[in-house]
């Protein structure tokens, strides 16, 4: 296995050039923020961007948790790619990451001033300082579950022609421990959309309730609703499923693991 490393200060770019880095040198698979990141997917790991502040967001990144740690291990023993790019704040953390994750020495260590420009890295800057904006070197598709309910910049996209998803594709997130705040969505807002696109759902009389439950991989929402005699039950409840998860998913950024209509009566 080939293995290099990628540094540089925070908020430099790294994650951003790191598509670019791996497709010119043929590298197929990443190690960036705790994430073990292989062919585009995430295969295994924990994103430090989910943790809920500054110190267990490097702990995460330097595979401090054991069972993280093995994790990531096992899943680089099982599909053993021939090459690795270690991001890292510093040669130190590379170091670190390579000791803990048992691989080889680095055949290439490459400071990200050296295939930046000061502009580029600048610009970098602006968007992680003022906006709070962290790059994730994977496609939109791959964020939702892994991220849901955190910020996406779905403009930060990028495909190939024809809308197909290309080898450097990147996404935008804003972490929960971005200083600009944290944020949290209530309950009452997911039950608020439901309410209102079943509104617009012919053959829906009223929602009666919506309750929803929330884990670190998405959101599982009931709904009980009132239909009106004489319409195609299954067919109303299936427009209410697709509208209003595809509303929830765009509104909020929750990814939506279930959503179950339970009929209660008919009017």
């Amino acid at each position: 296995m080939k293995v290099y490393g990628l540094y540089g200060k925070s908020g430099t770019g790294k994650s951003y050039q790191a598509m670019t880095l791996c497709k010119e040198r043929d590298i197929e698979s990443i190690i960036d923020d705790g994430l073990f990141i292989w062919k585009n997917q995430m295969m295994a790991g924990t994103s430090a961007k989910r943790q809920p502040s500054k110190i267990k967001a490097i702990k995460t990144a330097l595979f401090t948790d054991e069972e993280h740690c093995i994790e990531v291990q096992q899943k680089i023993k099982e599909l053993a790619p021939a090459s690795i790019l270690i991001i890292g704040t510093s040669f130190e953390m590379v170091d670190k990451i390579i000791k803990r994750l048992d691989l080889p020495e680095p055949d290439e260590l490459i400071a990200i001033e050296t295939i930046t420009t000061e502009a580029e890295r600048e610009i970098a800057r602006r968007e992680r300082k003022e906006l709070g904006k962290h790059v994730v070197p994977v496609p939109e598709f791959q964020i939702k579950r892994h991220f849901s309910g955190f910020f996406v910049d779905q403009l930060n996209v990028l495909r190939s022609k024809g809308g197909k998803h290309s080898a450097g594709e990147k996404t935008v997130v804003r972490p929960t421990f971005s200083y600009l705040g944290k944020y949290d969505l209530s309950d009452k807002v997911i039950s608020d959309i439901v309410t209102y696109i079943g509104a617009n759902v012919s053959g829906i009389h009223s929602i009666l309730k919506v309750q929803t439950e929330k884990t670190g991989d998405g959101v599982k929402v009931e709904a009980l609703v009132l239909m009106h005699y004489g319409i195609m039950i299954v067919e109303a409840a299936k427009e209410l499923q697709e509208k209003a998860v595809e509303a929830i998913e765009t509104m909020t950024a929750f990814h939506i693991m279930a959503f179950n209509v339970e009929v209660k009566a008919l009017k």
